[in-house]
């Protein structure tokens, strides 16, 4: 019996460090829960095609004047377009059970299953990031694979670095690499 509960905890888990030019944030990500999304990201960091981008991107509860649901993330990823691989399906919280908790990291998406390679890290908790949530009009939410495990310092200095009007970063938070860890 003890067996069977811990082989059901234990759940596969990858780990990776994204090193930033303020320090590092390392995530656990979710294979089983989210396999698609979780693959599409590793395939990036393998490539080497996250190394030397950015996060460019702060939302905060300032900085969203049009938006009747506000959110709090910092966004990154972005790589030249001719370098990214197909968009992948969206999958939804309802599909994974994962939801946008404070530190979660997830896919960025303009319509449904459309994410390449921009991903975000939740400040706070973000239910409207959710499938069912009210931040996108389908309704269909963003794709939650992983969270910080280490470093929310980091991510949330990098938020306390954003324009007071804008939500892009001048210059841009440098991502030095992604890696898996060890």
């Amino acid at each position: 019996m003890i067996f069977v509960i811990l082989s059901v905890s234990a759940q596969k888990k990858e780990v990776c460090n994204i090193t930033t030019s303020l320090g590092e944030i390392t995530v656990e990500l979710y294979p089983e829960k989210a396999p698609i999304t979780v693959a599409n990201f590793l395939k990036y960091i393998d490539a080497h095609l996250y190394d030397n981008c950015s996060f460019f991107r702060a939302v905060t509860l300032n900085n969203q004047p049009k938006d009747s649901i506000k959110i709090e993330v910092i966004q990154g990823g972005e790589i030249d377009s001719i370098k990214t691989f197909a968009p992948i399906a969206l999958e939804t919280t309802k599909q994974t059970g994962l939801s946008h908790k404070n530190g979660t990291l997830s896919m960025a998406r303009d319509k449904p299953n459309s994410a390449t390679t921009n991903f975000f890290i939740c400040i706070n908790d973000q239910p409207s990031l959710d499938y069912g949530g009210k931040r996108n009009i389908d309704g269909q939410g963003f794709a939650a694979f992983g969270s910080v495990i280490k470093g929310m310092k980091i991510v949330k200095k990098i938020q306390q670095l954003h324009p007071e009007q804008s939500q892009y970063f001048k210059p841009e938070i440098r991502i030095i690499s992604i890696t898996r860890k060890k």
